[in-house]
């Protein structure tokens, strides 16, 4: 009963140390490359950050006034 749970402890440690970027990196070893896979990396957060104010509308203007209203009417 030991055995199973000890190698499924096992699999669980080298899945996550695997995904992690602990043993195989996520980006290049040259420093060009390596500049250019962050920019787009962050370009494409940069992108979400727009879809999630768009989806909220905080990126229209607002459609308050500044002018102070007294509740008369006039001309």
């Amino acid at each position: 009963m030991f055995r199973p749970l000890q190698r499924g402890l096992i699999l669980l440690f080298a899945i996550t140390t695997l995904s992690t970027g602990c043993l195989l990196n996520q980006y290049d070893s040259d420093p060009l490359y390596r500049s250019k896979q962050l920019y787009n990396q962050s370009e494409d957060l940069r992108q979400a950050r727009d879809e999630w104010h768009r989806f909220w509308m905080n990126d229209h203007p607002s459609t308050l006034t500044y002018d102070r209203l007294t509740g008369t009417v006039g001309p």
